[in-house]
Parts: C-alpha cells; sequence; structure tokens
C-alpha cells in the first residue's frame, strides 16, 4: 500500500518536521515518484460522457480518456480557450493520430485561429511515459489541417494535453495577425474615452498636480483627490485638511519609478496592457499595501492566465504571501490535477527549503484529496 510506503520512507530517513530541508526532502522522496499518481479514482457512473469531457485551466486543456482500443475513434466534447471552441480527436490505425481543430463555426470562419501549441500524450499506468510534440503553429480551419501521429501502443486509459501558447486572429484580406492576449478592450471603455484623456493630460502634464511621490529611482507628480478616491488609506492621509503637517510628499521608495507610474496609470484609467502585464508583481505588491481591492483582483486574475511550468512555484508563493484563493487554488489544479508536478521536479526542492510550513500543509492536503 502507498501509505505504508510513505511510513517506511518516512521512518527511514526520519525528517519530521525539524527543519525545512527535512521537509523539502521528504516531499522529494514521497511525492515525486511516477507511482503516487498511477493511483487513479475509481471509475464514475456514465464514464463514457465523462470520457469526452475536456478540462481547462488558464491556456492548458486536458483530457481524459478512460478507455481506447486498438481500432477506435473516439472525439471529445467542445471546450473553449480564447474566442473559438475546440475539439481534440483520436484514431488509431498504425500510429495514434491526434487531431485539433475549431468548432465549425461563424467566428471560426470569419476570423480563423492561428495556434501555437504544444501536445503531450501519458499513458496513466505505474510507469508513467510521455510523448511531447514539437511546437506547432499553424492556421487551423478543419480536422484536416492539423494532425499528430505519435508512434505509440497505448491502449486503455492515457491523457492528452494541449497548451497554448498563443493564439491569433488570422486577418482574411492579408495582413498582420494579432494576438488575442492580451487585449486592451478588457481595461478600457470605449464609452470613457474622453474622460480618460482628460485624466491622462492631467497626469502627464502634471496640471494642478499637488502631491509628489518620491520613488527608488526618481519622483513623480500626481493629486491627492486621485489617490485618495482610490484607497482609503490615502483618503485617511489626505482626508483631514486641518492637518497642519506637511502632506505634498509621499515616500514610495519600494517602488521603482517606472512600476510607479504604471500604478499612477492604473489609478487614472489610462494603463497600457503592456504596462499592466509587465509590472504586475509591483503593483500586486501596492494593491495589497494601500488596500485597492479591485486592483488586486486584477492583478490576480491576470497572473491566473498564463499560468505555465516555468512560473506556477512562483505564482504559488505570490498568492500564499498575498493571500490570493483564486490563484492558489489554480496552482494546485496545475500541479496537481493536470499532473505539471512533473515538470517541476528540478525545481520542487528549492521551492520547500524556503516556503511556509502552513503552505506546504496545504500542498500535502491538496495531494490527499485526489487521491481519495
Amino acid at each position: 500500500m502507498f501509505i505504508d510506503h510513505v511510513a517506511e520512507t518516512k521512518n527511514k530517513s526520519n525528517p519530521g518536521p525539524s527543519s525545512i530541508l527535512s521537509v523539502a526532502e521528504w516531499w522529494s522522496a514521497v511525492l515525486l515518484p511516477s507511482s503516487v499518481f498511477a493511483i487513479s479514482k475509481q471509475p464514475e457512473p456514465l464514464a463514457s460522457m465523462a470520457d469526452s469531457r475536456v478540462e481547462t485551466i488558464a491556456r492548458l486543456a486536458q483530457w481524459k480518456i478512460d478507455n481506447f482500443g486498438p481500432c477506435s475513434y473516439k472525439k471529445s466534447d467542445p471546450f473553449k480557450v480564447g474566442i473559438w471552441n475546440w475539439y481534440l480527436s483520436i484514431e488509431r490505425n498504425r500510429y495514434l493520430y491526434i487531431h485539433l481543430f475549431p468548432e465549425p463555426s461563424r467566428v471560426s470562419k470569419e476570423q480563423p485561429p492561428v495556434a501555437r501549441f504544444i501536445l503531450r500524450v501519458s499513458n496513466t499506468g505505474t510507469s508513467r511515459r510521455f510523448y511531447i510534440s514539437p511546437v506547432h503553429e499553424r492556421v487551423l480551419r478543419t480536422c484536416d489541417d492539423f494532425v499528430w501521429p505519435v508512434d505509440t501502443t497505448l491502449l486503455g486509459r492515457f491523457i492528452i494535453d494541449v497548451e497554448f501558447l498563443d493564439l491569433k486572429i488570422c486577418p482574411l484580406n492579408g495582413g498582420e495577425a494579432k494576438s488575442i492576449w492580451p487585449s486592451d478592450g478588457k481595461l478600457q471603455s470605449v464609452a470613457a474615452q474622453s474622460s480618460l484623456h482628460c485624466l491622462s493630460r492631467m497626469l502627464d502634464e502634471a496640471i494642478h498636480a499637488d502631491l509628489t511621490i518620491i520613488t527608488a529611482d526618481g519622483s513623480l507628480r500626481a493629486h491627492k483627490a486621485v489617490l485618495s478616491a482610490s484607497s482609503h488609506v490615502f483618503l485617511s492621509l489626505y482626508g483631514n485638511n486641518g492637518d497642519e503637517k506637511d502632506t505634498s510628499t509621499i515616500h514610495m521608495e519600494d517602488m521603482s519609478q517606472e512600476s510607479c507610474m504604471s500604478l499612477l496609470s492604473y489609478l487614472y484609467g489610462t494603463i497600457k496592457q503592456e504596462d499592466f502585464w509587465n509590472h504586475r508583481l509591483a503593483l500586486l505588491a501596492a494593491a495589497n499595501k494601500y488596500e485597492m481591492g479591485d486592483l488586486k483582483d486584477a492583478c490576480e486574475e491576470s497572473l491566473l492566465e498564463d499560468l505555465n511550468s516555468g512560473n506556477v512555484l512562483e505564482r504559488l508563493n505570490e498568492a500564499w504571501l498575498y493571500q490570493l484563493p483564486k490563484l492558489k487554488k489554480g496552482c494546485f489544479t496545475f500541479l496537481f490535477d493536470f499532473g505539471k508536478i512533473y515538470d517541476v521536479r528540478d525545481e520542487i526542492n528549492t521551492f520547500f527549503r524556503h516556503a511556509e510550513r502552513e503552505l506546504m500543509l496545504e500542498m500535502f492536503q491538496e495531494v490527499l484529496t485526489i487521491w481519495k
């Protein structure tokens, strides 16, 4: 039994909770062997329906196939990534052929996707094997536009992952394809363009500015009223007009001038999507410090959108530090439900050496929940 294996491993190494390092070694010895993830759930009722369902998180889609024979064809349920609904289909002849294509619709006809993606196939047995495709990038319109032949004898239960690295809209009249990620429309309303233009001028030209912000590498001019309307921390600082002390200067030396300018641009409603993405972590720290709930939520949603194996541990740490439940849950799902823990096995020991014990306990409880 696996529980006996855990107890035996713990008794041999005697890693107890005496140090962070010993906890990290215990996790490395117990969590990472492939046999852990070989423990699968019992088949659910109506398995044939669940067999076609594709789960998605961020830009990753996963299709768990419970039963696939030597001469079979199977098509998934539609799943949405970006602005398109997608299908996966598999068929076996000599090879295992995997197709990825958008659902035939007006959107896919008028705005066909240019997808850049990676596919991964893995079995669910005790000896887990992975088959990973090269990075593909092409226009996808029909089921014949992409097929990946996999030279494998996989039968029964296995998993297909597709990770979308980018999605662009292919212009029908020529020209350059434009990525749907990011989209400026998420942060700016067309109806507010006139007001935003005025606010932009107030910030850029320091019109009637009454506040100087000292950053780590420079200074900026702003308006107390705008900051006070955005945060009750600033409101309490500037709201008492009878206070005689000088409030015309504020020190934000934990931010660079560039990241502070991005913060001001957000508060004035003129931030560009690229600047928001580049300074998300600094904006998150400021939102937490000055209790700006809307900005904190926007940062959490954005950090969840582009989870990948290269940043998931850092994002998990940020989620714990700033108490972001959706991001933390997304990281757990990415690592454990989608099996991406295998992709970070080299970094996991370093992560555990510095992680809070409470966070490691939550990770352990998440694993136990999956095994049930």
